[in-house]
């Protein structure tokens, strides 16, 4: 495991409860994963201590690549892509249209309309849960 030091990395920066380091399949100069050190599948299953933590390193992280241009991206669950069975974030640094995350509106983003009482019903069902 990378958190407890069994696995080596090459760590940017750490804290109580989050460690970051470079990726090793990197899609662009200073991509980083941002992972917190307790294990949860996805945030929903993260202590909001650590949820609270994460955030800034993000930030710092990010700052830290340099880059102006950014995606920070986390996935949870098979079906949105999510690969390793751990909370982790990605810190993508952008600097052309060629480098980092690819995304295309039309493509990778599939926009729909959305009627006014689709949205009501939605919020409805969200605030339930909350």
């Amino acid at each position: 495991m990378i958190v407890k030091g069994t696995i080596p990395c090459f760590k940017v920066y750490e804290t109580e409860h989050s460690l970051a380091f470079l990726d090793i399949s990197p899609v662009s100069e200073g991509h980083t994963q941002v992972i917190p050190k307790y294990h949860a599948v996805t945030i929903a299953d993260l202590p909001d201590e650590y949820l609270a933590d994460i955030g800034p390193v993000v930030k710092k992280v990010a700052l830290a690549t340099g880059a102006s241009a950014y995606n920070v991206l986390q996935n949870n669950g098979k079906i949105a892509f999510q690969h390793v069975d751990h909370v982790h974030y990605h810190v993508i640094p952008k600097t052309s249209e060629k480098d980092g995350l690819i995304l295309n509106v039309d493509i990778s983003w599939p926009q729909r309309k959305a009627e006014k009482e689709e949205l009501a019903a939605t919020l409805e069902k969200m605030k339930a849960r909350i």
